[in-house]
């Protein structure tokens, strides 16, 4: 069985101030034309099809597109919500959309419950995963602790046991949103953390033929049957050297795993230059940039003046400016936000507990920030599921 794996369309999102929805329409295209080229039997979709909860209205109109036009192709398309998605919106209707071949997976305490499709070779079960935030399904899945390695391990034991009980050499896929461990981010992910614990062993899916995952938003394979197709787009500057693509995986007789990746189009290169503003301006070597979206960094120790409006002019594209002035080797002064850089809240915090009592917090207080940061976080999932 000839399998595409996808996810991470985050439908609605910009890159910086630039509208992205004709090349999320570009990609639709791209989609629908490899499923009909590479006479696809199933594609995937692991979640993150909308960029937020609330996505708006020209949002919905690509994702409607695109349900009609894969719904026309014959294909069965299997796609689960992510951690952007409101898993309710999205599965509004499932059950009439499921029989154009749609197949929505939204609901935690159906996760068990797949899609058959059979091959000449037998059944494929197909397990829908969507995103499990602990906070909400702590009690769904019997675990006392809400975090991401119990809930979604709770979850696989549904899966094998529901398995088990099906007809010998039945294969098997499941789609999956998380951060699983191996895997490579991205600045452009929203954290998924948990008591500072945000990803799960890829041991978790032990027992299936291909775990298709989404969340990261750079391909890659963590194991030979579990892997990230990324976003079909980038959506940072960290992205720069992605190459974005969909995995083509021809699922064989006995579990059998082939797979290639599919190249998305690309609506413009990225670039990061970094010097004096009159270097960049004059380097004959940057010429290559001159029609990239550029994320610029200025390295003078004076900031000069209108810097935006002087690199627009070489470099028309040019989205983010940021300034990294030179310091003399020795200088204690460094920038606020690159004493951040990489920390998270509770890091951060921490840190200003060291800095107003002059030691850092011992291990009983690490708990109480670590707690309090769950409990913040917690009540924010909770406030966003019901919107």
């Amino acid at each position: 069985m000839r399998l595409l794996h996808t996810s991470d369309w985050h439908l609605g999102r910009a890159f910086h101030r630039v509208n992205l929805l004709d090349a999320q329409r570009a990609f639709i295209d791209h989609l629908v034309a490899t499923v009909r080229a590479e006479s696809v039997d199933a594609v995937l979709v692991s979640g993150d099809v909308y960029d937020r909860a609330v996505p708006p209205l020209a949002a919905v109109e690509v994702f409607d597109d695109a349900l009609h036009r894969l719904a026309e192709l014959g294909v069965p398309t299997v796609m689960i919500s992510g951690n952007h998605d409101s898993a309710r919106r999205l599965g509004v209707g499932a059950g009439l959309i499921g029989r154009a071949g749609i197949h929505l997976r939204t609901a935690p305490a159906a996760c068990h419950e797949p899609v058959v499709i059979p091959d000449a070779h037998g059944d494929v079960a197909f397990y829908g995963l969507p995103y499990l935030e602990p906070a909400l399904v702590k009690d769904e899945f019997k675990v006392q602790k809400a975090a991401h390695e119990p809930v979604i391990g709770a979850a696989m034991d549904r899966v094998r046991a529901d398995l088990a009980q099906r007809p010998p050499g039945t294969r098997s896929v499941v789609l999956a949103h998380a951060f699983v461990t191996g895997g490579e981010p991205s600045d452009s992910e929203r954290d998924i953390a948990v008591g500072g614990v945000e990803s799960v062993p890829a041991a978790v899916f032990a027992g299936v033929d291909y775990a298709a995952l989404g969340h990261l938003h750079g391909c890659q394979t963590v194991a030979e049957r579990v892997r990230y197709s990324g976003s079909p787009l980038a959506y940072s500057f960290s992205e720069q050297h992605h190459r974005k693509t969909m995995w083509l995986i021809d699922l064989g007789p006995a579990g059998e795993i082939a797979a290639e990746r599919i190249d998305c189009p690309v609506p413009r290169r990225l670039a990061r230059i970094e010097g004096d503003l009159e270097v960049l301006l004059a380097d004959p070597e940057l010429e290559r940039y001159e029609d990239a979206w550029v994320e610029a960094t200025l390295t003078d120790a004076v900031r000069p003046a209108d810097p935006m409006a002087r690199l627009c002019e070489r470099f028309p594209h040019t989205l983010s400016l940021a300034f990294a002035p030179r310091r003399p080797d020795g200088d204690p002064v460094v920038s606020y936000a690159e004493r951040l850089k990489g920390r998270d809240d509770r890091e951060i915090a921490e840190d200003f507990v060291a800095h107003v009592r002059g030691t850092g917090p011992d291990a009983a207080e690490r708990l109480v920030l670590r707690d309090a940061f769950d409990d913040v976080r917690a009540a924010d999932v909770l406030k966003e599921a019901a919107r």
